[in-house]
């Protein structure tokens, strides 16, 4: 398990601090290169992560590799993680955003599925969870319906309201249009156990790649950055055991952890403030939701995948 440290968000919390003082967990000192990377980074300083990255401990053909990466502000990260992956995978998105802006930096955490779609071994994307009011106009949001309507991305909401949408998206399986309006399949209307199933069965390919953001948790189980989704860590986990047991796993990623920002970034810092809610709405206590939910998943991925 790859610790991340971009932020000091990680290291303190209990169940990694314990794994990674027994080994379990390896931890990789990124803080320099921090704040260079929140919300949005330069090709330089992304090709300076990746490079970074290769010092990791060499993968296993045996376990899927994991990373904990720290705060959502690093999603954008991801591709990093995708860029050499031995065959085609299907990549599994769980998120309160569906991070398809097209308008922001290439190196975005709002945009980076895009760049995630041009990976060579990406068949497909599938983004559970939004809630949020991305898919509110989206294409004035700069959304990437291209994507949608082409199939190679499937979004299913959480939880959300028609949206409208001018010209012919089309339908797909996570939403009907209806003249000007996309009709969600909304999950949290679904039978989970049936909805999943049916999920892993349309899946395009045998090896898939699973990234979290935790702010598509409800705000009882996690504590973020961002304007939090609906699902349950319940449903979470469920959805985890699910496709490892079906599927094979090559990777997990997990980000969406609080940690404070001061931006020395002038734009970084109006973006925070106008995109993300008050940092100061959780207590000391509130946070403590977030090492209690990496105790449960960490606990699953050692149930799942045991070390030889």
């Amino acid at each position: 398990m790859n610790i991340l440290d971009l932020d000091h968000s990680l290291t303190s919390q209990a169940p990694i601090k314990q794994r990674l003082t027994d080994g379990r967990a390896t931890r990789m000192d990124l803080l320099e290169l921090g704040p260079q990377l929140r919300l949005w980074s330069t090709e330089r300083n992304y090709r300076r992560f990746a490079e970074r990255l290769q010092q990791r401990p060499k993968r296993s053909t045996q376990r899927p590799e994991i990373f904990f990466i720290g705060s959502g502000d690093y999603h954008h990260l991801t591709p990093a993680l995708l860029a050499d992956l031995p065959e085609p995978i299907t990549l599994i998105h769980f998120d309160n955003h569906p991070d398809w802006v097209r308008f922001a930096p290439r190196r975005h955490c709002g945009s980076w599925v895009n760049r995630a779609l041009k990976l060579p071994n990406i068949k497909r994307i599938v983004t559970l969870g939004p809630c949020s009011d991305d898919l509110q106009n989206p294409q004035f949001k700069g959304a990437n319906l291209g994507a949608l309507c082409r199939g190679d991305l499937q979004l299913f909401p959480w939880q959300h309201a028609p949206t409208k949408v001018w010209g012919r998206i089309g339908d797909g399986a996570g939403h009907e249009q209806h003249e000007n309006l996309l009709h969600w399949r909304n999950l949290a209307d679904q039978d989970w156990p049936a909805f999943l199933q049916e999920l892993i069965l349309s899946l395009p390919t045998e090896a898939i790649w699973i990234t979290v953001d935790k702010d598509v948790l409800a705000s009882e189980d996690a504590a973020t950055n961002w304007d939090q989704g609906g699902m349950r860590l319940t449903h979470l986990l469920h959805a985890l055991r699910a496709l490892a047991t079906s599927k094979r796993v090559l990777g997990i990623d997990v980000c969406g952890e609080f940690a404070k920002a001061a931006h020395r970034n002038v734009l970084k810092r109006w973006e925070a403030r106008s995109d993300q809610p008050a940092p100061g709405r959780w207590s000391e206590s509130d946070l403590l939701r977030n090492s209690t939910t990496n105790e449960a998943l960490i606990h699953l991925f050692e149930e799942l995948f045991p070390c030889p």
